[in-house]
């Protein structure tokens, strides 16, 4: 019965595009449309992790007239009261609240995760999730290390999954309309990329050892990672600074602008990275550097950067966040929006493109809700109709390879070099040891 659900599901075309994109941008209420279309018609999603950006996740979903929200799982039992709160805001039905993301996946109840949990769950998750016979929409970095990215290329297709990464820029109407002016010759040959992200976060402190709140499950929250003491300066926001848990800002929002160039670009696997920067504006537990600029080269004859400041928000061409294409005949230039500005050489503008759609970059948790319903669109069609994933997880762990690269040649203090064919570091035993991590016994990623 559930096999031939899912091949329901994987055949059936909801039909008019007011079905896929009223629920975007039109206003269509997500409980009306439900009540109309079966049961076995809708997808069925588990999210995980909506202490913050899964809760937008999870709304997201709610608000799509052909998905339920039939689990929320979190180890902290408040995130689980406040995203039921917003979905049920979006559909009728109210989801079940789950601790331990295994019970859910467990359940024949769901046929897709969204994972949007701390960086060290990204991958075993998913790798959980496609084990279990489910697909997965997967928040970006898709790995804490490079390893766990190969993992996943791997384990989409053994068990033929459908793993999307939320780079949602790749949907995004007027940034792949801006995409396409390069790779079509606006700007002449591109050779030069340059990326950033500013903010102004402040200090974190130094944590003290204290007792586990009564409203979290510490042990669930470390799952895949070496035991730690709990310390009052790491949950929820802040794990994204120390190197057990997180990646810094490099993954954290990096991962988005450098997408964007190496997507221009057409390119695969660099020759070679290098890092400089540092935890540079407060003394206190922050590990990630606060302050980084990764250099990347490719042997296609093209170079690109990204620029990364956590505690100076100083914009960059007007904006907090952006990518910029330089090439032999001008620029183009995409900032944090679904919009983008093409030059001359002689900085003359001779092509804007502008969003009616307001984005927020610096918003952790929502950035820009109403775009990001086409990436879950296209995940939606990647299921039911075999649509080709605008960031399927070969073109996902690529993108992330580049900033992980970064921060390997930060941590080691020296430029890499990488082999082009599988971005792998070349003749450099100790920065390989970066490559993978150590895993709690029980919690090894195995394929």
């Amino acid at each position: 019965m559930e096999n031939s659900r899912r091949e329901f599901i994987r055949k059936t075309t909801l039909g008019a595009a007011a079905i896929s994109l009223g629920g975007v941008f039109t206003g269509i209420s997500a409980k009306s449309y439900g009540r109309i279309i079966g049961a076995n018609e809708r997808i069925r999603v588990s999210v995980a992790g909506v202490n913050s950006r899964g809760t937008a996740l999870a709304a997201n979903f709610a608000r799509q007239p052909d998905c339920e929200v039939v689990h929320i799982v979190d180890v902290d039992s408040r995130a689980i009261v406040q995203c039921t709160k917003k979905v049920l805001e979006r559909q009728d039905k109210t989801p079940e609240g789950i601790k331990d993301i295994r019970r859910s996946l467990d359940s024949k109840e769901v046929d897709a995760l969204v994972v949007a949990m701390p960086d060290h769950w990204h991958a075993p998750a998913a790798l959980m999730a496609m084990k279990a016979g489910k697909d997965v929409y997967l928040e970006k970095p898709c790995s804490h290390s490079p390893r766990e990215g190969e993992i996943l290329v791997e384990a989409a297709a053994k068990y033929k999954r459908v793993l999307q990464m939320g780079n949602q820029r790749r949907t995004w109407p007027n940034v792949a309309e801006a995409i396409r002016e390069v790779k079509s010759g606006a700007i002449g040959r591109p050779y030069f990329g340059k990326s950033w992200y500013t903010n102004n976060r402040g200090p974190i402190g130094t944590g003290k050892e204290t007792a586990v709140p009564e409203w979290l499950d510490w042990d669930l929250w470390q799952g895949p990672a070496p035991r730690k003491n709990y310390r009052d300066n790491i949950v929820h926001y802040n794990w994204h600074w120390f190197w057990h848990w997180g990646t810094g800002e490099a993954l954290n929002n990096g991962t988005h602008m450098v997408d964007l160039l190496r997507w221009g670009f057409g390119v695969d696997f660099p020759v070679r990275v290098s890092s400089n920067g540092g935890r540079f504006h407060y003394r206190d537990d922050w590990e990630t550097p606060d302050t980084q600029v990764i250099s990347m080269d490719f042997a296609e004859g093209i170079s690109m950067t990204w620029e990364g400041r956590s505690c100076n928000g100083k914009h960059v061409e007007g904006s907090s966040v952006g990518a910029m294409f330089f090439g032999e005949e001008g620029t183009l230039f995409i900032p944090g929006g679904d919009e983008y500005t093409i030059f001359d050489k002689q900085n003359k503008i001779v092509k804007e493109v502008k969003s009616q759609v307001k984005t927020d970059p610096r918003d952790p948790a929502n950035p820009a809700e109403l775009l990001d319903g086409f990436h879950i669109r296209n995940f939606f069609d990647g299921i039911r109709k075999g649509t080709p994933l605008a960031s399927d997880i070969d073109s996902g762990h690529k993108s992330t390879l580049l900033v992980q690269l970064g921060n390997i040649a930060q941590r080691t203090g020296r430029s890499l070099q990488v082999n082009p064919k599988n971005g792998h570091i070349l003749n450099d035993r100790e920065a390989m040891k970066l490559w993978t991590r150590d895993y709690e016994k029980g919690w090894e990623m195995k394929d």
